[in-house]
């Protein structure tokens, strides 16, 4: 480097997250489930025992700073390689130079930020140098692994899970960049807990903020209104397409099933907010309705309709109110999975037993050779039977009759339990 190049380098503005990033295990902020001095992940590393490792976590949880903390700790080259700009012809390079720091005595640790954007050539060109131990591969990830990695480059490698920091992780790194710096941020308690919950737990957007607030020069605690006009509240993290739309949709659902009225609306909340469609809500409303309610309260359905009906005559905002009205009555609706059970046993049923034909007694009969044939003989008309019941057979005559729907005690569904034992009764009356 040029004495020129060193001095532009020092006049350089150094953004405030990379002058504070962690040189040490014991300098980075969160990530105890993996990093305490009694977790086997920390354990591995202090016995120098080194794999290739995929980090999955939100943004600013410290995946990158953690790779490069541990290519220090186990005295290996630290190679960093952006997915969205690395091609097969990049990663050639970085492999020949690994194969020369191996031949004298250095391992590299290769470090693949947004390794879910490697398409599935840029993936396979990893795979012998990492069975070879030409690198340590560490890829950091925000998606689901398991979706976005082929199966033979995640079956060499240990998946870690990083945790977004939390509050008091979040007010700990503001004191440590006011300890760098010199200088109080212009915050009061209550102005410091706002900027963490902006922040969402990504650590680097509070460090942007927090140097935006240092360059603030007011010499008292800023307002919640003059926060504000510094700083944009940080959307929450929520991509339509992938692994947090299913994540929070998956919450819903849970939540209504365990009857949670209260986490249920915080999760609807949390999807409207992000920016999810609300007809794909109402159509997983609409699911749960018949899935998880079915006919222990028949009125389940009809609320989701109307709902989905309403908020397509309204829109938004207006029309997301039916939609929290709808929530509410599923989340304390009596639950029954009874019609969704019936469902699989019997499709079960029909794809083994094959194309039987139904009992002849209750065929129609339009033609003189169907008559021949025995189609309707011996039919009795229910509305003719004494209690307006025949108790004859509807099975296929080589099928036994099967209980495929069990109406539990709970809701409506104890009346109509009420009536199958009473037909049931009669069913067995009339064979004797």
């Amino acid at each position: 480097m040029s004495k020129t190049d060193s001095l532009f380098g020092k006049l350089a503005p150094q953004p405030l997250a990379d002058l504070l990033r962690p040189k040490t295990l014991e300098e980075i902020i969160g990530q105890g489930h993996l990093l305490n001095p009694d977790k086997p992940f920390r354990t591995m590393l202090e016995r120098g025992e080194t794999q290739s490792l995929i980090f999955w976590g939100p943004p600013g949880c410290g995946k990158t700073t953690l790779a490069q903390v541990i290519a220090n700790y186990i005295n290996m080259h630290f190679e960093c390689v952006p997915a969205t700009l690395g091609g097969v012809a990049d990663l050639r390079v970085v492999f020949d130079n690994a194969k020369k720091r191996r031949s004298m005595g250095q391992g590299t640790l290769l470090f693949v930020d947004e390794i879910h954007r490697f398409n599935r050539a840029q993936q396979d060109v990893l795979l012998p140098h990492i069975e070879d131990g030409t690198i340590i591969l560490v890829g950091a990830t925000t998606e689901n692994p398991s979706f976005e990695l082929n199966a033979a480059l995640l079956s060499r490698m240990q998946v870690l899970t990083l945790e977004r920091l939390s509050l008091d992780d979040l007010k700990k790194l503001l004191k440590r960049a006011e300890s760098l710096l010199g200088k109080t941020l212009p915050l009061d308690d209550e102005g410091r807990t706002v900027i963490c919950h902006m922040a969402d737990g990504d650590g680097r957007y509070l460090l942007n903020m927090a140097e935006i607030l240092f360059n603030a020069r007011s010499h008292t605690p800023l307002t919640y209104g003059e926060i504000s006009e510094y700083l944009q509240k940080r959307t929450p993290i929520y991509d339509k397409r992938q692994d947090a739309h299913y994540n929070l949709i998956s919450a819903l659902h849970k939540s209504l099933r365990g009857s949670d009225v209260n986490a249920a609306l915080y999760w609807l909340a949390r999807m409207l907010a992000a920016g999810e469609e609300p007809l794909y809500i109402l159509r997983r409303l609409v699911r749960f309705a018949s899935e998880d309610i079915g006919l222990a309260d028949p009125q389940a359905l009809v609320q989701t309709i109307a709902a989905k009906d309403a908020y397509e005559f309204l829109g938004s905002p207006e029309g997301e109110l039916a939609i929290v009205q709808a929530v509410v009555y599923l989340a304390t609706s009596p639950k029954s999975n009874a019609a969704y059970i019936a469902q699989n046993k019997s499709l079960k049923v029909a794809k083994e037993a094959g194309s039987l034909m139904p009992p002849k007694h209750i065929l129609n009969a339009p033609t003189k050779l169907m008559k021949d044939q025995g189609y309707g003989k011996n039919y009795l008309y229910d509305h003719n039977e004494a209690e307006g019941f025949s108790g004859q057979n509807y099975f296929p005559e080589k099928l036994p009759r099967i209980e495929f729907y069990q109406p539990i005690e709970i809701g409506f569904e104890r009346e109509i339990k009420k009536r199958l034992d009473y037909w049931q009764k009669l069913r067995e009356k009339k064979s004797i």
